[in-house]
């Protein structure tokens, strides 16, 4: 990941991308709010909380945050940011957006992740069921 992306960003967003970079669940937990809400490419419903979302964006992380994954591309307003990234699974080239909305505290309360093409998706819902499944157990 490009330092440079997030040198002028929104505190809350570098503190994201020192979560990306660490993946220090300290820091995580220290971004979500409470009643956070996580939508995912895979799953039909919003997912509402700390303790699911926290267990989607781990588990995203393993996934998709390997030595291949970098944001590409990033645009900030006053509490939102579009974060566009890419990488590989298992040798398919992976695009998406991670859509991130926070509070007036500075805590992610809204995160929206979508991935494109078909084939990348159905790659992130096997790798991610997976470890969802393992993560549970």
């Amino acid at each position: 990941m490009s330092q440079d992306l997030f040198a002028d960003a929104p505190p809350v967003m570098r503190a994201w991308h020192d979560y990306m970079q660490t993946d220090d669940p300290a820091l995580l937990d220290a971004l979500l709010a409470d009643d956070v809400v996580f939508e995912s490419p895979v799953v039909h419903t919003p997912q509402v909380g700390k303790p699911i979302t926290t267990l989607y964006l781990r588990s995203a992380a393993v996934v998709l945050g390997n030595d291949t994954f970098t944001y590409d591309h990033v645009w900030w307003a006053d509490r939102s940011a579009v974060l566009e990234f890419s990488c590989e699974i298992d040798g398919l080239k992976v695009n998406g957006v991670d859509m991130v909305f926070w509070n007036d505290k500075g805590q992610i309360d809204h995160f929206k992740v979508m991935v494109r093409p078909l084939k990348a998706v159905n790659a992130v819902h096997a790798a991610m069921g997976a470890r969802l499944t393992k993560a549970k157990a």
